[in-house]
C-alpha cells in the first residue's frame, strides 16, 4: 500500500502549529527550528511562507484577532441607528473570549495592529461604528483605545488566580480584610467574570453620560 502523504505545508498550517505551540508553552518556546520539528519539515521550508519568526508571530496574533466577532457593528437591515452601547458590550465580550483562549499572544497584540489585516479590520469596525453612532472622531478614537486597554488588561492575567488557596497565608494580624482571600483561587472564573462585567458596565455607563452631553447626540 502507498504510504500516506504528509499534508502540504501551507501558511495556515504553519500559523495553526505556531499558535498551538505558543498557547501551550508561551512565546519563548517558538523558534523556527522548533516549529519545523512540530510540522515534520525542514527549517528552510518555512521561509517559503515567512521570512522571519517575527512574521510568524504577527500572523499568529492576527489569527486571534480574526476570531473576534464584528457582526454587531453591521448596519441594521431596517436602516435604524446603531445601538452603539450594546454593540460595544458584545464586541468586548467576544474580544475578551478570544484573548482568554490565547493569553500568551496578548503581548504581541498589545503592540497594536500595525499592518495586520484582521487587527486593522477590528480597529476600523469599532471606530466606524462609533462615528456613525454620533461620536466625534477624536472621541471615537479614544473609545477604541480605552476598550482595548480594558479588554487586554482583563485577559492578560487573573486577579482571583493571584491568591493562594492556603488560609494560613493571610494572617489577620497583617491583612485584616483578607480573611476570605484563600477562597478566591477556587472561584477564579466567577470572580474574574464578575469583575469584567462590572468594569465593562461602569465604562459603558460613563460613556453613555458623555454621549448624552454631546451637542449632536440628540440627532442620532
Amino acid at each position: 500500500m502507498a504510504r500516506p502523504r504528509k499534508p502540504l505545508l501551507s501558511t495556515d498550517r504553519i500559523v495553526d502549529a505556531a499558535r498551538a505551540l505558543v498557547d501551550a508553552e508561551g512565546l519563548a518556546a517558538l523558534s523556527t527550528r522548533r516549529l519545523a520539528a512540530e510540522l515534520g519539515v525542514s527549517g528552510p521550508s518555512l521561509y517559503n511562507h515567512f521570512r522571519t519568526k517575527d512574521q510568524i508571530l504577527e500572523a499568529v496574533a492576527d489569527s486571534v484577532s480574526a476570531q473576534v466577532d464584528l457582526s454587531m457593528f453591521d448596519a441594521p437591515a431596517d436602516g435604524a441607528g446603531r445601538d452603539w452601547r450594546t454593540a460595544l458590550h458584545d464586541w468586548a465580550v467576544s474580544y475578551r473570549a478570544a484573548l482568554r483562549e490565547h493569553p500568551n499572544i496578548v503581548p504581541v497584540l498589545a503592540r497594536g495592529p500595525g499592518r495586520r489585516p484582521a487587527g486593522l479590520r477590528l480597529a476600523d469596525a469599532v471606530f466606524g461604528a462609533m462615528v456613525d453612532a454620533g461620536w466625534p472622531p477624536a472621541q471615537a478614537t479614544s473609545i477604541g483605545a480605552l476598550m482595548r486597554y480594558f479588554v487586554m488588561g482583563s485577559a492578560i492575567g487573573s486577579f482571583a488566580g493571584g491568591f493562594v488557596d492556603d488560609e494560613t497565608a493571610y494572617d489577620p494580624a497583617d491583612y485584616p480584610h483578607l480573611g476570605q482571600a484563600h477562597l478566591l483561587a477556587e472561584r477564579q472564573d466567577a470572580v474574574d467574570e464578575r469583575a469584567f462585567e462590572t468594569g465593562l458596565a461602569a465604562l459603558l455607563d460613563g460613556l453613555a453620560v458623555q454621549f448624552a452631553q454631546l451637542p449632536a447626540a440628540a440627532s442620532h
